[in-house]
């Protein structure tokens, strides 16, 4: 099923993780070494960057400080799009993003208590690591406000009592926004407050404590906040914590019978036992976090693109690729990943992230980041405002490109490239760096015993094959630097200073090369890619075809019909007073080709006639449009003649393998990420 054949992603992965395997990268500091290595030492502490106290485990990757990575290339305009899109204006034109009277400003306010930490947690970082300044003064307001609301006992932000308990969801999203200011400001104030509000927490009776729905689902991010603390303070209190919410949360161990089954609870929960695992050292818990993920796929996510079939949630039965996920699904999947990454060091957690932020999540957004759709499907061939239900688990328009389609994925889809953007260089343990995902930045560092130096990437990967690496430092500096090697590539090669490295690169693995740094030394990394396959077994036998990272989606002429946002908007969807939703319309988008293909193999060498066909670098630095990918594949196509439109307007579910099938034409696929309509699980037929 899956092209990550090479990852350490199961037990084995576990295993070393768990610290039973090991691996470094050493050297004698007086020359160069290459090894090719599970995981990073980490027996050594950094000391430049803040991991885990004891008696937590170590992290095995360390987030850099937000603003440390300035992205390059097509990520960097994806940032500026957002800036200038939804992400940079939703706080003009959301009703629930309204300063007056709002719940995070006003004590008693009456709206956004969930809908303002959402965006803030990707409109601040965004801020953050573009260096707008008028962002970043919009951010202070909404901070500011977080900093106004604490309590004598400790308690910040609104109050939300139920049934004579506070309901501390939106507490966990705003201490997120919070810390990602500490790192960008040292601002004091911030470990004042979470050193109050979870000694409050700590007063809470258990009966009172996480009790709501998402509360309780998500306590997991209340966690790591406690954790993120500890390391900062050391106070004794916040291990006493930790534990309590472990066990006030929902149990996310059991994959058989899993707290529930909403689409963005799996998402983000899941990660919840390898969490408290950093404390117990149980690798009981860090197997369950594998295994619900592994559970999620096996049984509802065979399907291309790395997520799962649950339009609001999994439903046995619907596990078509005409099933999609939330974009808030999306972005707390990518969330997860890159955490799961810093915690295990498993290059698996790095390919996923890789795969959901490549294929799924930029068909889920308008080109122009001005609007988004609630579901994205790995098969969908329209997109339009009608209610879908109960083809799609979820009444209303939530199939259309819209700025207010719903109040969480418009506010909480802001993070997702931020997030990304801030886990492309992280620090090792032993005081150096890692790439473990790829894509163009510059990089500011402290590697050795504290030299600054700056890694400059050079890229259009995914869409190219080889990564340049330059390194500026004002002196000779000590360091290794992991490369992860993705499963997916054979033959990989790597260059110091234009001379191949003597290793040989192991898929699914890192490279770590040691030696003493000096000024422009450069590293170039070359993964060739390959086509290749995956079966859906369970899904009638269908087909997807990957170059390297990204999946290929039929190329699917686009009619884009403007809507008017007012009308097609769900009942809890509202616009600020004064706000010209002319200026913020919706999308239906429309299939003006056919697409009821199946892909024609070779019975011995499936993809033997299909065809790589590179074209020009878009001028506008943006791949991710039909028109403006670099990258098609030629294939060789049958028309379906019974796969149609079915009772729900969707497309109906998978034909079966004999259906009958139309003459041979010759069909283009484009990368998924590309295709906001697409066909990219396919009915096959071998000749």
């Amino acid at each position: 099923m899956k092209k990550m054949k090479n990852l350490k992603g199961g037990l084995a992965g576990i295993l070393i993780t768990a610290g039973l395997l090991a691996a470094s990268c050493t050297s004698d500091q007086s020359s160069s070494a290459v090894a090719i290595v599970n995981r990073p030492d980490c027996a050594q502490t950094n000391v430049n960057y803040v991991g885990n106290r004891l008696p937590l485990k170590p992290m095995n990757f360390i987030k850099l400080p937000v603003g440390s990575i300035q992205p390059e290339g097509w990520l960097k305009k994806y940032l500026e799009l957002q800036k200038d899109g939804l992400t940079g204006h939703l706080n003009e034109i959301s009703a629930w993003l309204g300063k007056e009277n709002n719940a995070w400003l006003t004590q008693g306010g009456d709206h956004g208590w969930e809908e303002v930490p959402y965006w803030l947690k990707g409109y601040g970082n965004l801020a953050y690591i573009l260096k707008d300044q008028k962002m970043i003064d919009e951010a202070k307001i909404w901070l500011e406000g977080a900093f106004a609301s604490q309590q004598p006992d400790g308690y910040f932000g609104p109050i939300n009592e139920r049934n004579g308990k506070r309901e501390l969801w939106a507490q966990m999203i705003m201490l997120w926004c919070l810390q990602s200011y500490y790192e960008y400001s040292n601002d004091q104030r911030v470990i004042d407050l979470m050193t109050n509000y979870f000694k409050w927490q700590l007063s809470v009776p258990d009966e009172q404590f996480l009790e709501d729905y998402w509360e309780n689902s998500r306590g997991g991010d209340n966690l790591l906040s406690v954790y993120w603390l500890y390391n900062r303070t050391g106070d004794q209190f916040l291990l006493e914590l930790a534990e309590k919410i472990h066990w006030n949360t929902a149990d996310w161990t059991r994959p058989s019978a899993l707290p529930n089954w909403h689409n963005v609870n799996i998402a983000q929960c899941f990660r919840e036992p390898a969490t408290y695992y950093m404390m117990t050292g149980d690798s009981t818990l860090l197997k369950a976090s594998y295994n619900v993920h592994n559970l999620i796929r096996r049984t509802f996510g065979q399907v291309p693109g790395g997520m799962f079939g649950a339009d609001e949630n999994a439903r046995m039965g619907s596990i078509d690729p005409r099933q999609g996920v939330e974009t808030c699904g999306l972005v707390e999947q990518m969330a997860s990943d890159e955490l799961m990454l810093c915690m295990t060091g498993d290059p698996f957690w790095a390919e996923h992230c890789e795969e959901v932020a490549f294929n799924s999540y930029p068909a889920a957004v308008m080109p122009d980041f001005k609007g988004l759709r609630y579901i994205t499907c790995p098969n969908q061939t329209v997109s339009d405002s009608k209610n879908h239900h109960p083809g799609i688990d979820n009444r209303g328009p939530f199939l259309a490109m819209n700025p207010f389609s719903s109040r969480c994925c418009q506010h909480n889809h802001a993070q997702g490239w931020p997030y990304y953007a801030e886990h492309l260089i992280l620090a090792s343990p032993d005081n150096g760096i890692a790439a473990a995902m790829y894509a163009a930045c510059k990089a500011t560092v402290k590697v050795g015993d504290g030299n600054e130096i700056t890694l400059h990437e050079q890229t259009n990967y995914p869409f190219e094959e080889t990564i340049r690496f330059t390194v500026n430092t004002p002196k000779a500096v000590s360091f290794p630097f992991y490369l992860r090697i993705p499963s997916w590539t054979e033959s990989a090669t790597i260059f110091v200073n234009g001379k191949k490295v003597a290793a040989n690169p192991e898929a699914g693995q890192y490279a770590c090369i040691h030696r003493e740094w000096k000024d422009n030394d450069q590293v170039e990394i070359q993964l060739p890619m390959q086509l290749s396959m995956r079966t859906w077994q369970v899904n009638k036998n269908s087909v997807s075809v990957d170059y390297g990272p990204l999946t290929m989606s039929l190329k699917i002429d686009e009619d884009y019909v403007k809507k008017d946002s007012r009308a097609t908007a769900i009942g809890d969807s509202k616009w600020q007073e004064g706000a010209d939703a002319s200026q913020w319309p919706t999308y239906e988008i429309y299939a003006k080709t056919p697409w009821n293909y199946a892909l024609v193999l070779g019975k011995d060498k499936p993809l033997k006639d299909f065809k790589v066909v590179r074209k020009e670098w878009p001028a506008d630095n943006f791949p991710f449009t039909v028109a403006s990918t670099p990258i098609e594949v030629k294939a060789i196509g049958r028309k379906v003649p019974s796969w149609i439109i079915d009772q729900y307007d969707l497309c109906s579910e998978l034909p079966e393998m004999d259906a009958p099938k139309g003459e041979k034409e010759e069909i283009t696929l484009i990368p998924m990420g590309a295709a906001r309509l697409r066909v990219s699980a396919f009915p096959n037929t071998r000749e």
